[in-house]
């Protein structure tokens, strides 16, 4: 598969062409720039670094060491938050097993905001499936956020989306938001011997390790969430199997605590709502 990826890099063209012009011969122009980017790819760098793309919510978005490569386990943040919107914000939209892609009704004022956006991943799947919601994103990386604006505007999304330059959600007014979503780093530095050497090696360590445990990001986001989010708001964020027992205990107080499985079932989504009367 990255030996496709990249040769339909090399070619600039799509997977169709490739496999409806197998006699198609690489110039020597070509065959160079291929060797090029097999010499990477075999150095370790992932394949998303080397192209400069990657897939997610069926967005092309712009990727670079800049910013964490998008992956599939994090649409299910997408998809928690959809269900939610689409049952009103009750619990039970959680237990729909069909994936909203289109067609969620968007309450008046709907206001988001995603804390450590990264590459925008998140924000700009909800800006692509709430058309009148107002999507703010955050993160402390200057260089992330350039790469997150680029694909607003790569995707036309620019008038939909307000970036800011925050360590998660300090500097926010408090009580404005109704969901906060989060992809935040949540791997303990425990851990780091499991973690795939490219990881490690290549993609950015802040986004990928929290500390000691790997829950000193969520503790921090937790009581920021409460701060900013209106009562009765919504705060959903992605977790591994390893920490989901000590996200479930920091968000003690939370109404309507949910951890939510992927398709192997692990957990994957932790979503709280803030009490309505806090």
């Amino acid at each position: 598969m990255n030996a496709e990826l990249l040769i339909m890099f090399t070619l600039g063209c799509d997977r169709a062409y490739l496999y409806a012009h197998p006699e198609r011969e690489l110039t020597s122009d070509e065959t160079h720039r291929y060797g090029e980017a097999l010499a990477e790819r075999a150095a370790g760098v992932p394949a998303q670094y080397i192209t400069g793309h990657q897939e997610f919510w069926g967005l092309d978005l712009i990727v670079s060491p800049a910013v964490l490569i998008p992956r599939p386990e994090t649409e299910h943040v997408v998809e928690a938050v959809l269900k939610l919107i689409s049952r009103g914000g009750s619990k039970q939209s959680q237990e729909q097993d069909q994936k909203p892609r289109t067609g969620v009704p968007t309450p008046p004022g709907l206001r988001i905001v995603d804390a450590g956006t990264g590459s925008g991943a998140i924000a700009l799947a909800l800006a692509k499936e709430l058309p009148t919601a107002e999507i703010h994103a955050t993160d402390i990386s200057h260089e992330a956020l350039q790469v997150a604006r680029a694909n607003a505007a790569r995707l036309d999304l620019t008038s939909r989306l307000e970036f800011h330059q925050e360590d998660l959600l300090t500097g926010l007014p408090p009580a404005s938001f109704d969901f906060v979503v989060s992809n935040p780093p949540y791997v303990g530095e425990s851990e780091e011997d499991s973690v795939q050497l490219e990881v490690r090696k290549f993609e950015p360590r802040n986004a990928v390790f929290a500390g000691p445990s790997g829950l000193e990001v969520i503790e921090r986001l937790i009581p920021q969430a409460e701060t900013v989010l209106r009562p009765g708001g919504w705060l959903v964020f992605e977790i591994s199997g390893t920490i989901a027992e000590g996200a479930r205990q920091r968000l003690s107080g939370w109404m309507d605590i949910d951890l939510i499985n992927d398709l192997q079932g692990i957990a994957r989504v932790a979503a709280a709502r803030k009490a309505s009367g806090s």
